[in-house]
């Protein structure tokens, strides 16, 4: 598959693996990267800027193809020196990142002096225009139905990702729902230039978590999925566990993220994906889990995404041409 994503990031299939926090290691990005489409590290899964130095060139060392680095801005609550993370980046030989979170305007210069290529993820049209008069070079557009945070406007894919393609000149990536050829034929007849997946790349043999949690993903449906800290204005999509309905429940009776904060701990967190117990605190999973059936290597996931979507594309959808 050819579209102008493809082209720019130097990939073979208009796929990226989104930037996960505590998942988006080397293994993962460099397995991804490996199957044709783009890996993603995640800056902050390592507690150091010298802990990212000696990540970012251990995936070097596992692939020779593009991946990619996401720093995500503002979103934790512990005080991070994001220059120093930037400088790491900058000084790397990475030639791609994802910014996430608040503007990337902070670290444009920089990235541009290192020759990196900038995606940055949104959840509306208006802060996609925003960044690309800052001079980023593709846009992530996360709908609703994504794992994380889908903002607060609350529109869904089917409208969000050809909104922002009308409006935008630079590619677009639609994020959020897809875990498949379906999604992947979808979006790029939406005017997308690609897709990001999450939740379908947790699933796979290579993501660095516990096969329970991987289990607990192929048998989701589209209902196994909560939001939580709406009332903080922080919308997170999680999966819907006994974490999940417990932060609700609190958040329904007027309590404040303090009252929530031993729920969903990093320290929770981390014990459920290396444990494999899904109730152990909380876990970022999208509504695309309901299409997920398999934990297939990240090559063949790659691989029959692409295939089916050419399928759909030059089979099924050209017999219904006259």
């Amino acid at each position: 598959m050819k579209t102008r994503l493809t082209e720019l990031l130097g990939i073979e299939a208009p796929i990226i693996c989104g930037g996960m926090m505590r998942v988006g290691t080397a293994d993962l990005a460099a397995a991804v990267s490996n199957a044709g489409a783009l890996g993603v590290m995640t800056a902050l899964t390592q507690k150091t800027p010298k802990g990212l130095h000696d990540e970012i060139a251990r995936c070097q060392a596992l692939t020779d193809r593009p991946f990619a680095v996401n720093l995500t801005v503002g979103v934790v609550a512990t005080q991070i020196d994001y220059n120093e993370y930037v400088e790491v980046i900058a000084r790397s030989g990475v030639r791609i990142v994802e910014t996430a979170g608040r503007s990337p305007e902070p670290f444009m210069e920089r990235f541009r002096e290192a020759g990196i290529k900038v995606i940055h993820k949104c959840v509306t049209v208006r802060h996609s225009l925003a960044a690309e008069r800052l001079g980023v070079d593709v846009v992530s557009i996360d709908g609703f139905e994504c794992a994380g945070h889908p903002g607060e406007q609350d529109v869904g894919g089917m409208v969000l990702f050809p909104a922002a393609a009308r409006a935008l000149k630079i590619p677009v990536v639609a994020s959020g729902g897809i875990a498949d050829g379906r999604g992947l034929a979808a979006a790029l007849a939406l005017g997308c230039d690609g897709i990001n997946m999450g939740t379908r790349f947790l699933a796979t043999q290579e993501a660095p978590i516990h096969v329970g949690i991987k289990d607990k993903i192929v048998e989701m449906d589209e209902n196994q999925t909560q939001l939580i800290f709406r009332s903080y204005r922080n919308t997170a999509r999680v999966y819907k566990n006994s974490v999940a309905m417990k932060v609700a429940e609190i958040e329904a009776a007027g309590g404040g993220f303090a009252e929530v904060h031993e729920y969903v701990s990093g320290s929770n967190q981390e014990k459920a994906w290396s444990t494999g117990d899904i109730e152990a605190g909380m876990v970022t999973a999208g509504q695309a889990g309901a299409l997920v059936d398999d934990v297939p290597t990240c090559r063949d996931l790659v691989r029959t995404i692409v295939a089916d979507a050419e399928r759909i594309i030059t089979e099924r959808l050209s017999t219904m041409v006259g």
